[in-house]
């Protein structure tokens, strides 16, 4: 395979990961950069030429965030061989500022210009010829989303190409003080061979803080370039010219891209409204908006619960508690298999794992919902509807992106909320995403809805996710008045056009995300499957021993009591809350071997003789609310390095779990609903 690299950078909604998705086809290596919790896409060119390295979507090299440094800290420590801008044709003033910065840069580099329908229903042509002679590099007119101009791109990206194509050598005039101060940087910098020294000098006098701390390693350098620093800057202000070098350079640049932007860029006909203008005067609405927001989650829900996955989860479930079951256990009779292993395999990992299986159309259903929201371009808009909202609970739109993460799976969702700027505020959003409901919880759900709520699963469901909204947003004003008295929060968000999404990217996305589900189940929820079963058949008294007589019964038994008041204060749900802290599947996989149930009919009837349906709805709450899973508990651990800040996520969640367990039990039977 090759070692030659290429570089993938772009401002966020340019249409970035619909060209490596049509130049690659396929990731070859999905991870995290180093040091943070980025995800690192790595792809191989379709001609298997290079590597494709997808940066996480930035406007400049200036990082508002600590995630945002990657591409920096790539660019410094591991310089690709070459590198793909990404530019939004409809957006191109905007877009050439972070193109300037990468042909600072020096490497071999290409222009991807994307998007050009939407720049021509815009009435905006752009002449890339003329683009491409003041830039000095290739520009490609391109459809990512069609495959439009890719062929050709392709072609280009070879190392051989890419290697006949000379390193940029793009030069800005910034004025004599900040050239007089460039010159000096790069002679008191180290020589590092593949770092292009004017770079980094004007990346310093940008005041870009990644540049700075990779500077100031070098100590004997710090005190020069420092005083270098200020009396430029103080030169400047003397001269009228800025109040400060970033705000400079800014100007050198804006003026040179607005002049090649008036050379390249005309208007064939005045600007309309377009229809993502008329879609966006009902969704963004401010009366409109969030009950447009709550309808669409109900529509989730009918399609996910009622229409298509409830029907498709039947299936599956006939086919696992029935062919599968009579397959092996026919193969384990050919065998001669013993007793043992006969109820280990079937009462233990087939129940237990097939338990939670039958829900995987039902998730895959709805991380397609999720994933055609988010690539149409809606989702975008639900933050800025949500913002009035969570800005008087003290956070602000952005810290609901990390909470819709959160309806997929709470480790992505703390992951996500390192894109916030302000400490305290990404610490109360890490400690609320855990509230959000979870694709793991939606197997409870689905389970206790089918049984006591058959003709209203879709609403029954949307109200426990909305419980969660309700808490979180009640309980980040709490905490946003405790922790977070001094911090001020800002909300930037671009809104992209509308779109209809691919399918080829819907079901990829959609397959990233629920495979995830599928491989716990082949892990995770596996071995807890045993483990269970094992605690089931064994006791005090020996193997083989009685349901009632079992350690699972006992370790249940020792929590019971506590949850009488709740309604459900059975050994059966205290053992499956507490199985459910290693993951929330494991509460079905748990219920499925403690009621010895080989399929989902026979368990729904057990479960419909220990619950009410008040209960059962008490039962989904505390699900929902209580400590969140191991996995989830230690990323918090890793996001807020401290011991007492997870302690507090589990003990809150907890007390506030029972609270309203108790309140919704309570209530109900206020109500008549015993």
């Amino acid at each position: 395979m090759s070692t030659w690299s290429t570089a993938l950078v772009g401002n966020p909604n340019t249409g970035k990961t619909s060209l490596f998705n049509s130049l690659t086809r396929s990731y070859e290596y999905v991870g995290n950069w180093t040091g943070v919790t980025v995800e690192k896409k790595v792809g191989l060119l379709r001609n298997r030429s290079s590597q494709l390295i997808d940066l996480p979507g930035i406007y400049s090299l200036q990082p508002m965030s600590r995630d945002e440094g990657v591409a920096v800290h790539y660019l410094l420590h591991d310089r690709p061989n070459a590198m793909l801008n990404v530019v939004d044709a409809s957006q191109l003033e905007r877009n050439l500022f972070l193109t300037i910065q990468l042909l600072e840069y020096g490497a071999p580099m290409l222009i991807a210009l994307n998007m050009n329908d939407v720049a021509e229903g815009r009435g905006i042509c752009i002449k890339s010829e003329l683009l491409e002679a003041r830039l000095g590099i290739p520009v490609y007119k391109i459809n990512a989303r069609r495959d439009q101009g890719i062929p050709n791109l392709l072609n280009d990206l070879t190392p051989d190409c890419m290697i006949a194509k000379k390193p940029s050598t793009f030069r800005l005039d910034y004025g004599q003080p900040v050239e007089t101060a460039i010159q000096s940087l790069e002679a008191l910098l180290p020589n590092i061979e593949h770092i292009p020294s004017r770079w980094i000098a004007l990346q310093y006098l940008e005041n870009n803080k990644t540049i700075h701390e990779w500077v100031h390693q070098y100590a004997d350098i710090e005190p020069a370039i420092t005083r270098l620093y200020e009396e430029t800057e103080q030169q400047l202000q003397s001269a009228g010219t800025a109040l400060h070098l970033p705000q400079h350079i800014r100007a050198v640049r804006t003026t040179y891209i607005r002049q090649i932007v008036a050379e390249s860029l005309f208007h064939a006909a005045p600007a309309k409204p377009t229809l993502t203008d008329r879609i966006d005067d009902i969704v963004t609405n401010r009366w409109l908006g969030i009950p447009f927001f709550i309808a669409v989650m109900y529509l989730m829900f009918k399609v996910t619960f009622e229409w298509i996955g409830s029907p498709l989860s039947d299936l599956l479930d006939g086919f696992l508690g029935g062919t599968f079951t009579d397959w092996t256990s026919s193969l384990l009779d050919l065998v001669g298999a013993s007793t043992f292993t006969h109820a280990l395999i079937q009462e233990g990992i087939i129940a237990g794992v097939g338990g939670v299986l039958v829900f995987v159309p039902q998730i895959f259903i709805l991380f397609l919902f999720i994933s055609f929201v988010e690539d149409s371009g809606y989702m975008a808009r639900v933050t800025v509807v949500m913002d009035r909202l969570m800005e008087a609970v003290g956070l602000n739109g952005k810290a609901f992106i990390p909470f819709v993460i959160g309806f997929g799976c709470s480790v992505p969702g703390i992951m996500a909320a390192r894109t916030i700027e302000q400490p305290r505020e990404r610490l109360v959003t890490t400690l609320l995403v855990p509230f959000m409901s979870c694709s793991a919880r939606l197997s409870v759900y689905a389970l206790f809805a089918g049984v006591f709520f058959k003709q209203h699963q879709a609403l029954v469901v949307l109200s426990l996710y909305l419980l969660g909204i309700v808490l979180t947003l009640i309980l980040a004003k709490v905490f946003s008045k405790s922790f977070m008295k001094e911090e001020q929060t800002v909300f930037v968000v671009e809104l992209p056009p509308y779109r209809m999404p691919q399918w080829r990217t819907l079901f990829r996305s959609t397959w990233e995300k629920g495979k995830g589900f599928i491989r716990k189940a082949g892990t995770f929820i596996l071995g807890g499957s045993v483990l269970i079963w094992l605690l089931s058949y064994a006791g005090p008294t020996g193997m083989g021993v009685e349901m009632n007589e079992s350690y699972l019964a006992k370790l249940g038994g020792l929590l019971a009591p506590l949850f009488v008041p709740l309604g459900f204060g059975t050994w059966q749900a205290g053992a499956a809350l507490v199985t459910g802290f290693m993951a929330k599947e494991i509460v079905v996989s748990t219920m499925n071997i403690i009621y010895h149930a080989p399929d989902a009919a026979m368990l729904e009837a057990q479960i419909a003789h220990a619950f009410t349906p008040l209960t059962a709805y008490a039962f989904c709450a505390f699900v929902l609310l209580y400590v969140p899973c191991l996995a989830t508990v230690g990323i918090i651990r890793r996001e807020v390095a401290s011991w007492k800040w997870t302690l507090f996520a589990m003990g809150y969640a907890l007390v506030v779990a029972y609270l309203v367990a108790l309140f919704i039990r309570l209530g109900g039977m206020l109500l008549g609903f015993a």
